[in-house]
């Protein structure tokens, strides 16, 4: 999903995220370099143009000349106004994570190379490896769809189509490549876009024309060729701007940059992008050649420490009087052509006879003996050593495919990344670029190479499809996997294939007929296997208090994994241990920080050996506790009903805590009850999900529990006083990292609800839809009613009912909506004539549709009949997935939070590198309208959005968490971005129905194309990209 900044300041800020394609920063021990694609919200600017060039405003484009002409001469006037026509602002969304790219929507540059047939020139890390969406934007704001035609395998440029026809109201014109005339001292201009709002034109001088190629981090990387330096400052935005001279050629491509800075900028030499462009334009296959080697450009006085003969260098430089070095082997790939005739170190001399010193002779030579010989002399340690080598395809070992299984998509490895770790590429497994659902693992979103699977091995993307295949839908099997990093650790884990959720495996081939991703189904789910009983027996823990440690017959643990992220809950996996409240029905209770809402799936593992699956039964909407159930009939152990106390824990008791540390081993304790107190759990504020209010939380005098997310309090007798959950509390700004609380819930307030439960009955609660706090009587003093008898009263009721506390409640918040009953500030003193002076005194809302309250308001007594609320209101039962959206009915903590609800349709969370994401359609606004028309729910919003054409522009009014209305206009994407619909459905096996829209038609199940249809990967819920999205344990 993320980098999105504070998404509530709307209106004055570009309505796109905040942060997009992350500045490159180069690895350690390398200088500091970015590429030049702006991020997604247009933060980043380009430095003030007083001295290195000049800012244009392409709001009115009579400026380029008035602002030009103060800075350049008449011949540099000129030359701009000529070649601003033919640049034009990208603004563009790689769909899903593929081989160095991760999912974005960002900006940058490129310019019209042929207008007769459309094709514009950029930088290969915009137009990216994988599948790619968007749009272009001309000098007088006339705007395109762009399709990509090439994206070199190496080097860093890549060729978009559009349709000439479209642009309808200018001249297209087209510059002209001359890789010929970049020479250094030259004077140049740069071209190009300011993320998307205005033209930037900057100066700068060339200074080198053979810097190697710059490194970047971990992603995407050119090399293989030389690279143009001179200082410019051009910034985000301008990946892809025409590097041009006086006479309007384009001499260079700009690429990337110093991240220090520095104003210095480097340039891709466009030798190789002109043969590929005389290529395409003669509808040839561009062909490259490789020998899987990199080579750098290393001076003279290094080749003579590395052995280059005093010959062979006399040669080179009478043959090339200007160079000043040669070509030195770097990386030579395992089990390449070269690996065993080349070696690192290796001086170039000649190719096929011919002295060589440029990469370019280099590229040219390989490019035109694809599946042919070439002979190499290379000198090593002083000694000519000829070799032979079979010259590869390129393309071969540049993945153009990828399969979509269980939530996670795998390609074959690229020649990018097996050159950047030194791995060979044959036999080396196959990648998982996106590490979601099934194969989501500890640490990282990539970087994975599959192993085996099954059992079986994965050595390359077909042996993986024929694996994966065969396995049934829910089958746990075994993995082995390395990361590319390390590929020295083998990882072994044992996963469930999920073949419900992601029931196609669906196969992308890269079509650049069309410049789209075609899809296609390629095998059908197999059906789960059906579960047979398994027998174990629990651990035996040794300790004087025998009966408390049997407890640990009544622990499970729970992992829950959910397809889709709803309710703003940040993860897509947790993992904890739940208490069995009925060995014979199978009833376990656990915290909702583990199991937040039932569109998941839920394993249990019972004395660490049996797995079986559970289904949600309850879940409380306040208490932080939910009940799901599991077929007993399947596990034969001697699990053991929890018995549950009936008496309240008091404070300084003592008491025995037994719980699961963050290694998930028990743990057991003697200790004592410090504090039994109300709280209420902070609020998330940028992304509101559930949290517990209205709660006596309990804390002990032991640090052990601090560590342990589950547990429970239990007398020596091995009766259950407490339960020790997780709370799911606020994100930690500063590190963006989720805070949970662990604290303990007293039982006498679970009985109720469980005894229900164990009938068969269940549980239909209602609520005040109020939140409280505490307030003391000094507080009562102040803020109630006035000093004489009525407060001297009340005072001595409260100390006589409960003598421990003598507090009552104030209301602190009313949930949106459900005004006119109590208000906030109102002092509870009696409902149904109850005394209120602990939390579980406000129990009895739960079954009585009105409550009689004697409050205190403004300090003045009254009666009033608060209604209360069926919590059924507050689970989410219908989700929907619309151009990378995730939408739903506002949750319950949305409408504890906001004031106001503007309506059912919320957005929770969006993809990254959706039209969502690109359009700025923020986690927490609400959309009430589309194309004008009001839309009150989701059933409204589905009948609006399928009359919309594919490809086409929508209007949807948009009202921020913050009440600003806006208005975001967006393109629909069905391609990549199918309308998927979540229903539950009492009926299905998993309680969800899944419906596809394509074309306005509805299909059950899955549709035909998409990368975003499920939201399991990089989702963005408005608090940072990837933060606390990965496994929970």
């Amino acid at each position: 999903m993320d980098m999105n900044g504070d998404i509530r300041a709307k209106r004055k800020q570009a309505p796109t995220s905040a942060n997009g394609r992350p500045l490159k920063q180069l690895r350690s021990g390398t200088e500091s370099t970015r590429f030049d694609s702006a991020p997604a919200s247009g933060d980043e600017t380009y430095p003030d143009a007083s001295v290195n060039g000049l800012d244009i405003d392409m709001e009115d484009p009579r400026s380029a000349k008035h602002s030009a002409a103060t800075a350049d001469t008449a011949e540099w006037q000129a030359t701009i106004e000529k070649v601003v026509k033919s640049v034009v602002s990208i603004h563009f969304c790689q769909t899903c994570s593929f081989d160095t790219d991760s999912a974005l929507s960002s900006e940058a540059t490129g310019f019209v190379v042929d207008a007769k047939r459309g094709y514009i020139l950029t930088n290969r890390h915009v137009v990216g490896a994988g599948p790619f969406w968007g749009f272009c934007i001309f000098d007088n704001h006339e705007e395109c769809d762009v399709y990509p035609v090439y994206r070199d395998p190496v080097h860093d440029f890549g060729i978009l189509r559009f349709d000439p026809n479209s642009i309808k109201y200018m001249q297209l014109s087209e510059l002209q490549l001359r890789p010929d005339l970049a020479r250094i001292g030259a004077e140049i201009r740069v071209v190009g876009n300011d993320a998307g709002e205005k033209l930037s034109i900057l100066s700068g001088v060339i200074s080198r024309l053979d810097r190697n190629a710059p490194e970047y981090s971990e992603g995407y990387c050119d090399f293989n060729t030389n690279y143009i330096q001179a200082a410019a400052s051009a910034s985000g935005g301008s990946s892809g701007s025409p590097v041009v001279e006086l006479d309007g050629h384009a001499i260079a491509l700009q690429a990337g940059g110093r991240s220090d800075g520095a104003a210095t900028d480097y340039f891709l030499p466009l030798d190789r992008a002109l043969r590929a462009l005389e290529c395409i334009r003669r509808g040839e296959h561009v062909s490259r050649g490789t020998i899987q080697t990199q080579w750098l450009i290393k001076p003279f006085d290094e080749c003579r420490r590395l052995g280059l003969s005093a010959n062979w260098e006399a040669a080179i430089r009478e043959e090339f009087p200007k160079e000043i070095g040669m070509l030195v082997a770097e990386i030579i790939l395992p089990k390449g052509p070269a690996a065993l005739n080349i070696e690192e170190g290796d001086i170039l001399v000649k190719v096929n006879g011919e002295l060589l010193s440029q990469f370019i002779r280099l590229d040219g030579i390989l490019d035109s003996s694809v599946e042919k010989p070439v002979n190499l002399l290379v000198q090593r340690g002083g000694e000519d050593i000829e070799v032979t080598l079979d010259v590869k395809d390129l393309h071969t070992i540049t993945p153009d495919r990828f399969v979509s299984v269980a939530g996670a998509t795998f390609h074959n490895l690229s020649y990018q990344q097996a050159r950047m770790y030194a791995v060979g590429i044959e036999g080396a497994g196959v990648y998982c670029c996106e590490a979601a659902g099934s194969f989501r693992y500890d640490g990282a979103e990539s970087g994975w190479l599959i192993q085996t699977v099954d059992n079986k091995e994965t050595p390359d993307l077909d042996a993986f499809i024929n694996v994966m295949k065969d396995i049934p839908d829910r089958k746990r099997v075994v993995i082995t996997y390395k990361h590319l990093r390390d590929m020295h650790s083998l990882h072994t884990s044992i996963i469930p294939i999920d073949r419900h959720w992601s029931s196609k495996m669906k196969l992308a081939i890269r079509n650049d007929q069309t410049g789209l991703w075609d899809f296609t189904d390629i095998a059908e789910p197999l059906a789960s296997l059906t579960p047979i009983p398994r027998r174990a027996n629990f651990i035996k823990m040794q300790s004087k208090y025998t009966a408390a440690v049997d407890i640990v017959r009544s622990f499970v643990r729970i992992a829950a994994s959910m397809p889709v992220k709803l309710d703003g809950f940040p993860r897509t996996r947790k993992v904890g241990y739940g208490l069995v409240i009925d060995a014979d029905k199978g009833l376990v209770i656990v915290s909702r920080a583990i199991v937040p809402y039932d569109l998941c799936d839920i394993s249990v593992t019972i004395a660490d050996s049996i797995i079986v699956d559970a289904t949600v039964v309850f879940m409380h909407p306040l208490q932080n506790y939910a009940i799901v159930q599991y077929d007993p009939s399947l596990v034969q152990a001697p699990v053991k009903s929890a018995e549950l106390s009936s008496n309240q824990i008091k404070q300084g008791e003592e008491t025995v805590f037994f719980g699961y540390n963050q290694n998930l081993r028990p743990v057991v304790v003697k200790t004592a009850v410090t504090d039994i107190t109300t709280v209420a759990i902070p609020a998330s504020v940028l992304s509101p999900r559930y949290r517990a209010i209205n709660l006596d939380a309990i804390t002990v005098d032991t640090n052990v529990a601090s560590h342990c997310g589950s547990g429970v309090l239990v007398n020596e007798e091995g009766v259950v006083q407490a339960l020790w959950l997780s709370y799911l509390g606020e994100r930690n700004q500063s590190h963006g990292k989720d805070i949970e609380y662990h604290l303990g819930l007293s039982t006498p307030a679970l009985l109720p609800i469980v005894n229900q439960i164990r009938q068969g009955i269940k549980p239909s609660l209602r609520i005040l839809a109020v939140e409280s706090n505490v307030v003391q009587m000094s507080q009562v003093r102040i803020m109630g009613v006035s000093e004489g008898k009525s407060l001297s009263e009340w005072i001595e009721k409260v100390e006589n009912e409960d003598p421990e506390r003598h507090q009552l409640f104030m209301v602190r918040k009313v949930d949106s909506g459900h005004e006119g009953g109590l208000q906030e500030g109102d002092i509870l003193l009696t409902l149904n004539d109850r005394l209120i002076t602990r939390v579980s005194d406000l129990d009895l809302m739960y079954n009585h549709p009105f409550l009689d309250a004697l409050i205190v308001r403004k300090r003045k007594e009254m009666h009033i009949r608060v209604p209360t609320i069926p919590t059924q209101e507050f689970e989410t039962d219908h989700a929907v997935v619309f151009c990378g959206a995730i939408l739903h009915r506002p949750h319950h903590a949305v409408r504890q939070q906001i004031s106001k609800i503007h309506s059912d349709i919320y957005v929770s969370a969006r993809t990254r590198g959706s039209p969502s994401y690109q359009y700025g359609l923020a986690p927490t606004n609400f959309i009430t309208a589309v194309n004008g028309v009001p839309t009150r729910d989701l059933k409204d919003f589905l009948r609006e959005t399928n009359k919309i054409p594919d490809n086409t522009y929508f209007r949807l009014k948009v009202v921020t968490f913050d009440d600003v209305k806006w208005v975001v206009t967006m393109k629909k994407c069905e391609h990549y971005f199918p309308t998927v619909e979540f229903i539950k459905d009492e009926q299905e096996r998993c309680h969800w129905r899944k419906v596809t829209y394509e074309g306005g038609k509805e299909k059950q199940g899955e549709g035909e194309g998409g990368t975003g249809a499920m939201a399991g990967g990089q989702v963005d819920q408005g608090e940072g990209a990837g933060v606390g999205d990965g496994n929970d344990e």
